[in-house]
């Protein structure tokens, strides 16, 4: 299934710049997965040593958090764009 990525910022020296990349897979692994042969590095700025995502990372699939739903087995359904947010903290 082929997908579009939302690559945040502050990991773009990855891809080269892109904001957006194509991605592939049935589920988010997959698409991981793929993104970072396509792209080495990039997968150990999303997953943890653990292969889970990363605390401070938020991934969506269309507009669901992949926390609430099935995490990396979550569904890519082919066209759908996978966003990868990193949150933000700080204040006063």
């Amino acid at each position: 299934m082929s997908v579009s990525v939302r690559i945040p910022t502050i990991l773009r020296s990855y891809t080269g710049g892109a904001a957006e990349v194509q991605g592939e897979g049935a589920t988010l692994r997959e698409v991981l997965q793929k993104l970072d042969a396509d792209y080495p590095g990039i997968g150990a700025r999303i997953l943890d040593e653990n292969g889970k995502i990363r605390r401070f990372v938020n991934v969506y699939v269309g507009e669901e958090d992949v926390r609430f739903a099935q995490g990396l087995d979550t569904p890519t359904p082919d066209g759908v764009q996978v966003s990868v947010i990193p949150a933000v903290a700080g204040g006063c």
